[in-house]
């Protein structure tokens, strides 16, 4: 943590559990990466994510895109 941090209560990134319309903070902090993109998300702005792969995503369009490419790879049954 640097004294910028300090000073304004940032806490830098969390650590989450995601669950089917909800998530649970593991370790507290201001915001979380996309799992694709790596962009910083606020936990106010969080939307998106993955309960399987334990991942979040900045927008749907890049939830559907990841979700679509995982699909692609699976054999069909």
């Amino acid at each position: 943590m640097n004294k910028f941090e300090r000073l304004f209560g940032l806490r830098g990134e969390a650590k989450l559990r995601y669950f089917d319309g909800e998530f649970q903070v593991l370790i507290p902090g201001d915001f979380v990466r996309c799992a694709v993109s790596g962009e910083p998300i606020a936990l106010a702005d969080l939307r998106y994510w993955s309960v399987e792969l334990q991942e979040a995503y900045a927008s749907a369009t890049i939830a559907f895109a990841r979700h679509r490419g995982l699909t692609e790879r699976r054999p069909r049954r």
